[in-house]
């Protein structure tokens, strides 16, 4: 698993100020592609599967986030869930048949909000799937919280422009784009932060 929140702050940005309210993440599908079954190897690195010597094929990218409330008190505790499709463009579910699938992809992993709501995946940039931009689904609950699934999309993509769901969200849209730049952290080539705000329950 990889490191906690100093791993994380030290190359993120400063949480907001808590003098300022903040929006709430937009709501997004699931989509049919929740696992239906989660893998045995379930932790927040998903490009290195245990038992397989070889990590995933794409470019490997961290991305990390701090979990607030409207008031950007921080969250600690959620369980943040995140699963995408593979550097071939499949999802690691029987339903998918799109295309090959990298066995050393996780495809899905998750992690629980430290003390100063921070969380940290590492996984691959995402890549364009049939009739879909690139994007990362992210569903997270917890006690005192409104279970949340959106998606992340990134900041610049082309394919933003011609997807359905992501254009559906408007103005507020603007709320779930990532710039990706060069990784600080070594084994990766990419760091995006996505920091999301959930209501309390």
């Amino acid at each position: 698993m990889l490191g906690g929140a100093a791993a994380i702050f030290a190359i993120g940005a400063a949480p907001p100020s808590r003098a300022t309210a903040m929006a709430l993440t937009p709501r997004q599908s699931r989509g049919p592609f929740y696992p239906v079954s989660l893998p045995l190897d379930s932790d927040n690195d998903l490009v290195h599967v245990a038992g397989r010597k070889h990590a995933a094929t794409g470019d490997i990218t961290d991305i990390f986030g701090r979990v607030s409330d409207i008031s950007a008190n921080p969250l600690p505790g959620v369980l943040v869930e995140i699963w995408q499709c593979d550097a071939h463009g499949r999802y690691h579910h029987p339903r998918d048949n799109n295309a090959t699938p990298d066995v050393n992809f996780q495809g899905y992993g998750r992690y629980t909000t430290d003390a100063d709501g921070g969380y940290r995946f590492r996984t691959i940039k995402p890549v364009p799937y049939p009739g879909r931009t690139p994007h990362i689904h992210f569903a997270l609950s917890g006690v005192g919280v409104r279970p949340l699934v959106t998606q992340m999309y990134l900041q610049g993509e082309a394919g933003n422009q011609h997807d359905a769901l992501f254009n559906a969200l408007g103005r507020s849209g603007r709320r779930l784009l990532v710039e990706l730049r060069g990784a600080q952290q070594p084994g990766a080539v990419f760091q995006g932060e996505f920091n999301i705000v959930l209501a309390r329950s």
